[in-house]
């Protein structure tokens, strides 16, 4: 099959598939974590993560699947500020956060600070779009820039992806360490470790100051 006849046909899918992707291009940009072609998945997967968290030394000991369903090890965030949240679509806290998640990836571009996005559905089924090409989609649609993007994962329960596990063990909720909603934070610091949590309900604009100061 020519390479034109395959984009012809690509073209065509995303045209036909429940007329959302229309007017998504094939080719993302790096905000939304990935840059080449991809299918659409809507399995969360573990596979090739740190199960023992509580062994954990930092972050740096997980590896998670970004979009397409690669690993990838989070020993590339080495060195870097990292904020950590669970994000989803149609919840009233979205697009407070979409919006200043956005303006901190704008903010922090040439700094050591970088989002980790994980999407994810367990509350209220508020995250129902799949991995890949229906996810960028949404972003795009949605002007989220939003640092990094993930495949779906559960954050609470026996199914909780571990890194979750692990940030929730090494930062407890004030009424248990089970994430309460949507757009919960872990802040990071250089060395990996998580160093404060974040309610929901707080503004990605109001740890800015937590931010510099681990920034330096």
């Amino acid at each position: 099959m020519s390479n034109f006849t395959t984009f012809r046909t690509l073209a065509t899918i995303g045209r036909n598939t429940l007329g959302r992707f229309q007017y998504c291009a094939f080719s993302y940009p790096n905000q939304y974590g990935v840059n080449r072609f991809y299918s659409q998945s809507t399995t969360t997967q573990t596979d090739g993560t740190m199960e023992d968290y509580k062994n954990a030394k930092s972050v740096y000991d997980f590896t998670v699947k970004d979009s397409q369903g690669a690993d990838v090890s989070l020993e590339k965030y080495r060195g870097k500020v990292l904020l950590i949240v669970n994000i989803a679509s149609q919840c009233g806290l979205t697009k407070g956060n979409y919006a200043e998640l956005t303006e901190l990836s704008q903010k922090y571009a040439d700094k050591d600070f970088k989002i980790l996005s994980f999407p994810c559905n367990q509350f209220g089924g508020q995250m129902p779009e799949g991995d890949g090409e229906e996810m960028v989609c949404h972003l795009r649609s949605a002007k989220a820039e939003v640092g990094d993007v993930f495949a779906k994962i559960d954050v609470n329960g026996d199914g909780a992806h571990p890194l979750y596990k692990y940030l929730k063990h090494k930062q407890g909720g004030t009424l248990g360490d089970s994430i309460k909603w949507n757009f919960a934070k872990f802040l990071v610091n250089k060395d990996g470790q998580p160093v404060d949590r974040y309610a929901p309900t707080t503004s990605p604009s109001s740890i800015v100051k937590d931010i510099d100061k681990l920034l330096g």
